[in-house]
């Protein structure tokens, strides 16, 4: 009986496989799926997929914006689908079409990244270190073989759009109003000081670097020329891993390091890392000069030395617990702290005026930073669509920058003011709220949120002069108060994305309102300002043949006033050049354009066309009073400013083991504004240029040379000095992809660079002219350790405060 049935199984079984086909040969099906990278969980497009039968190509397709794929009219039988790009692994799926199962669903298709050159696909290659998209340009910092001598802030320089000036401060296509990320959300880390702490940050615990140029609407609207967001290594593939950098720069800096392990466990992830730096400067010049006209006319000259050090410590750590296949449980603590001390030798003279002058003036500053960020997300997915998402965040920031200036003086002639010590004593709480909605259709991504942000800012800046009678410092009540700034911010927006084969649309408004209180507490007076702004985004992206795309994009931008712009405290660490906030100011916005040409194929090609304008911009300006004989300096929204620039970037192989890669802007920059009721204009090029190249010998040996060149910087009342930069490296890998030593130096042909800048007012000129080490040797050790398997869930939206303007951006005295 059990033989009988198994031959009564058999007949339809046979039937299936001999006879069906013969009624149905001629009928065809269908394949799809879409292709993901494994590490980002991103859609990849510009991706081939072939379908192969017999090593003949029967079909094949480059993948979608959205990373979908698909091929109809495909005959039964038996096929390999291969999917490959450059820098990826080439998948290969072995298939079977049969009439009974004419749709096959392949789903998700993960692609990993590779660091080595390809072998397995006949396009060949380098890990692509330039990925163009739509709204921005990201670098690939793991790919570049120098990120593991560097620190981030070396490596900003070889960011499309990103330059550094001859005093490290960061631009972003020559402009210093941007914000920066860390992860997508803003971080104390980099709110006051972020050339300080990026130069502490090796580069490799950075995975890449994006520049996005066209905010889309979920983004806070602050940041007039981009937002600048750097992705950690803190988002890895898991099972346990981890790595350590240890580095040493000199003569000037000095040891550093950090690392960071991840850990999962289940549903349970926990990723932990920090870092320290210490960066020390010997003595190095520093001077001013300036020269006023009019009835009574002066000449002053101050010339000393400076000698600094500093330190930064950051640390972090974030849990991620999946409560289910819907839910998901995130959080994160990151504490750091830090200081730069500095001591000033300078001798001043001014001759003519009411009478000549002179002094010595010894100078000892200690500027502090210390805070934490805290923040916990709830991620709610829904059955039947892993990708509609909702997800509430609640972030807690704390910032603390205490600022001590403790002057002295001697060798007097005609110069009565005493010893004097001033403080400012500088804090900042926030608390955000935010829930964001993400509803993907077929073609169309639908995103849309609420968002609420309370801030509290508070200085007490205080001026004690000495008193030779009593012989301590009194309180000056005269230029002693406290400072309070309330600011509420609530935002709600709604962005939509829809993908074509060869066309892709982003496009959305923010809604925001801001209400702000500032309080002089000790004159019991107040500034409240209250505005609201419609904030529209729109990107098109139109894909062509040979993995070529045209991007267009526009969007308005706020700049608003933080806490250092804002504050009326005054700062006399320089008696002749006095330094202010304005508690006055105003909001800026700011219009965009951006039209972007990429090309990958053997390498990669980027052109930019950009142009903005803006009105009521805030200028820092600086008025000579020939009562004091003191310059004045503070913020003011008189600006009208616009530009128009160019960018390229090119990354192309030379051979499979020479790489060469260009990058820089060229533009035009218009700046104009009234002061003391006397417009003034300024106007120039602007613009910087990088050249790098890289070669890979064999043993896993590699070298790097790089020059960067920097144009002028132009300013409403003049301009700053042009500057440049040249660097070479080396590296080998002491055990393949764990344990890496670099070495590198810095500027060999000369040991110091010059900053320069001038400004101009109607009665004076004025020339500041400060020396720093060029030349320093860099000496690296990296090591990576573990064997990942998963990877952990972090939620797919959380809060990115980028709503505040920092004066970080500008070059300081």
């Amino acid at each position: 009986m059990k033989l009988l049935s198994k031959r009564l199984f058999i007949i339809p079984f046979l039937f299936k496989l001999f006879v069906a086909p013969a009624f149905a040969q001629h009928k065809a099906g269908t394949i799809k799926g879409i292709v993901v990278d494994t590490l980002s969980g991103k859609p990849l497009d510009f991706m081939t997929v072939a379908v192969k039968k017999d090593k003949t190509v029967s079909h094949s397709a480059v993948t979608a914006a959205d990373g979908h794929f698909n091929f109809d009219q495909v005959k039964p039988g038996r096929y390999q689908l291969v999917v490959a790009a450059i820098g990826y692994t080439s998948k290969q799926v072995l298939l079977e079409m049969t009439t009974a199962r004419p749709m096959l669903d392949l789903g998700s298709l993960l692609m990993v990244p590779l660091t080595t050159n390809l072998k397995e696909v006949s396009v060949q290659g380098s890990r692509p270190v330039i990925k163009q998209e739509a709204d921005r340009i990201s670098y690939d910092i793991q790919a570049d073989p120098e990120s593991k001598g560097l620190t981030v802030l070396d490596m900003m320089r070889k960011v499309p759009m990103l330059s550094l000036d001859a005093d490290d401060n960061i631009k972003l296509k020559g402009s210093g109003n941007y914000k920066i990320l860390i992860n997508g959300k803003p971080s104390g880390m980099v709110t006051r000081n972020p050339k300080d702490v990026l130069r502490s940050m090796p580069a490799s615990s950075v995975q890449k670097i994006e520049v996005i140029t066209t905010p889309p609407a979920k983004y806070d609207s602050e940041g007039l020329a981009g937002i600048i967001n750097i992705i950690t290594n803190k988002k890895i593939d898991n099972g346990y891993n981890g790595s350590l950098n240890l580095r040493y720069q000199a003569p000037v800096g000095g040891p550093g390091g950090g690392g960071f392990i991840t850990l999962k466990e289940g549903k349970f992830g926990i990723t932990a890392y920090g870092g320290t730096g210490f960066n020390t400067s010997p003595k190095t010049g520093r001077s001013n000069s300036r020269i006023t006209t009019g009835e009574n006319p002066s000449s002053l000259l101050t010339d000393g030395t400076r000698k600094f050090n500093n330190n930064y410590r950051y640390g972090g750590v974030e849990l991620s617990y999946e409560l289910d296949s819907l839910n998901l449980l995130n959080s994160e603590l990151n504490p750091y702290g830090g200081y730069n001390k500095s001591t000033l030798d300078q001798y001043t003279e001014m001759s003519g005026g009411n009478a000549p002058m002179r002094y010595d003036m010894l100078t000892k500053s200690r500027y502090g930073w210390n805070g934490f960020d805290a923040s916990l997300n709830f991620q709610h997915g829904f059955m039947g669509n892993k990708d509609r998402l909702l997800t509430f965040s609640y972030k807690y920031s704390y910032t603390a920058n205490p600022q001590i200036n403790d002057l002295s003086f001697s060798n007097r002639l005609n110069y009565s003011d005493p010893n004097y010590i001033q403080n400012n004593d500088g804090r900042s709480r926030e608390q955000t709220v935010q829930l964001d909605y993400v509803h993907p259709l077929k073609k169309l991504s639908i995103e849309g949120g609420v968002k609420g942000i309370l801030r509290n800012s508070d200085s007490n800046f205080e001026y004690r002069s000495y008193d030779d009678a009593s012989g301590s410092y009194i309180t000056d009540p005269g230029r002693t108060n406290k400072f309070s700034n309330r600011q509420a911010v609530i935002g709600a927006y709604n962005s939509y994305a829809y993908n074509l084969e060869q066309w892709s649309f982003k496009g959305g408004a923010r809604i925001e309102g801001t209400l702000v209180k500032a309080d002089f507490i000790s004159s019991s007076s107040n500034v409240n300002t209250d505005y609201f702004n419609v904030i529209p985004t729109l990107s098109l992206n139109r894909k062509f043949k040979n993995s070529s795309s045209l991007s267009l994009g526009f969007t308005q931008r706020i700049q608003r006033p933080d806490i250092e712009t804002l504050n009326p405290f005054v700062d006399r660490s320089i008696p002749s050049i006095e330094s202010t906030g304005n508690p006055d100011l105003k909001a800026v916005l700011s219009n965009n354009f951006e039209l972007t040409y990429s090309r990958f194929k053997k390498g990669s090609v980027n052109l930019g066309l950009s142009y903005h304008f803006a009105n009521h911009t805030i200028q820092n300006v600086s008025v000579y009073n020939s009562a004091t004989g003191i310059t004045q300096t503070t913020y003011l929204n008189i600006g009208k400013d616009k530009a128009f620039t160019s960018n390229l970037n090119i990354n192309y192989p030379l051979t499979e083991e020479w790489n060469l890669s260009v990058n820089g802007n060229i533009g035009y920059t218009w700046v104009e504004g009234a002061i003391e009721g006397v417009i003034q204009k300024n106007s120039g090029i602007s613009g910087y240029g990088y050249l790098n190249t890289g070669y890979k010998f064999k043993k896993a040996w590699k070298v790097n040379a790089s020059f960067n060149y920097n144009a002028p910087e132009i300013l409403l009342q003049g301009k700053s000095s042009a500057y440049t930069f040249v660097s070479f490296s080396g590296s080998k890998e002491i055990i393949k992809d764990k344990l890496t030593v670099s070495a590198g130096v810095n500027n060999p042909f000369s040991k110091f660079r010059y900053y320069t800048r001038s400004i101009q007012g109607t009665d004076f000129n004025q020339y500041y002219r400060s020396q720093n080490y060029n030349r320093s040797f860099i000496l690296s050790l990296n090591w990576r350790f573990g064997q990942l398997k998963d990877a952990i869930k972090k939620s797919q939206r959380s809060i990115k405060n980028d709503d505040t303007k920092s004066s970080s951006g500008t070059s300081g005295r």
